[in-house]
């Protein structure tokens, strides 16, 4: 074999750079290396920043294969069961918007007494049935993930504040976007999306959050705010109303129910967890995260009905590592 026919460019680099000229001489043993360490994103931030081969590498695949390995079943639903389509501002903003929460600053109709900075979470439960609960009934039939709220507190004399993001499936064909056009909604000035960069819609403006969204995220009507942005991800703040006593031994006991129950939900152990995908539920959840269940802050009765299956992320980053953002 001469030494041409060895350094060809395989499949993965057609169209693109050879793979000699990314530093490598062959691309699919980077993508084995990966497969072999489960995609851990640590690892993928660090040979994304190596240099400008390896980072569109990593934009053309890399991370496309972290959100399919880390969350299959999410994926499969945002592209129809074709996740070689493209994702709308590319897989490095989903794969950022999986494992990172944005954090908040004011806005002009969320005002808060200290900005909190974004960071990485440990794990992360999305769910569409969550997502129904922050669609106007006009659009109920769009698609959208959304998180459970990541708890920030903000001192004794000041609820915790609720961060939470979420992404729609075919954004530029659902009713909500069709809806923020027709009312010929402007677009923030001051605010882009924290995953793609892209210019957002305020939902509040809008008048398009329905009151099922602050019961969903357990807080006042008026003590929320979310934007959209125009590829479809969601971000946005609440005030949490803070639990009684009682409500905390009622999640106390779900929580005990649930890791009573675990064989129901083929929920996986540790070990279990970093060998294979997300489990197979038959509830609308889809999670990213470490190998256990996680206890939600269980708002309502409908949110404390449901299921978080996890998995193993590894070490993650700081955010400042992860080149996501353009």
């Amino acid at each position: 074999m001469s030494a041409n026919q060895r350094l060809r460019p395989n499949s993965l680099s057609q169209g693109s750079d050879s793979s000699s000229d990314s530093g490598i001489l062959n691309e699919r043993i980077l993508v084995l290396v990966f497969e072999s360490i489960k995609w851990d994103i640590q690892t993928i931030c660090s040979a994304a920043s190596v240099n400008r081969k390896l980072r569109a590498l990593a934009e053309r695949y890399l991370w496309r294969e972290l959100c399919v390995y880390r969350a299959p079943r999410m994926v499969a639903t945002l592209t129809n069961g074709a996740p070689a389509t493209r994702m709308g501002g590319g897989w490095n903003t989903l794969a950022k918007l999986m494992f990172f929460c944005c954090g908040c600053e004011s806005s002009r109709q969320f005002r808060v007494s200290k900005s909190s900075p974004g960071h990485f979470v440990k794990a992360s439960r999305f769910s569409k049935t969550s997502g129904r609960s922050f669609l106007v009934k006009d659009c109920r039939s769009d698609l959208l993930f959304v998180s459970d709220p990541c708890e920030h507190p903000m001192g004794e004399k000041e609820d915790d504040l609720g961060i939470y993001r979420g992404v729609f499936q075919g954004f530029l064909r659902s009713k909500t976007r069709a809806c923020l056009l027709r009312r010929q909604v402007a677009l923030e000035e001051r605010v882009r999306c924290p995953y793609c960069g892209s210019r957002v819609w305020s939902m509040k403006t809008a008048r398009l959050i329905p009151k099922s969204a602050s019961r969903r995220l357990g807080s006042h009507d008026d003590g929320l705010e979310y934007f959209v942005c125009i590829n479809g991800h969601l971000h946005g703040a609440c005030w949490l109303v803070p639990l009684s006593d009682e409500d905390e031994e009622d999640d106390n006991d779900n929580e005990l129910d649930k890791n009573d129950d675990d064989g129901d939900c083929g929920v996986q152990g540790q070990d279990e967890a970093t060998q294979g995908s997300l489990n197979h539920c038959d509830d609308d959840d889809r999670t990213v995260g470490y190998g256990k269940v996680v206890s939600t802050r269980g708002r309502d009765e409908g949110l404390r009905d449901e299921w978080a299956s996890q998995i193993d992320i590894g070490c993650l980053p700081r955010a400042s590592v992860l080149p996501l953002t353009r």
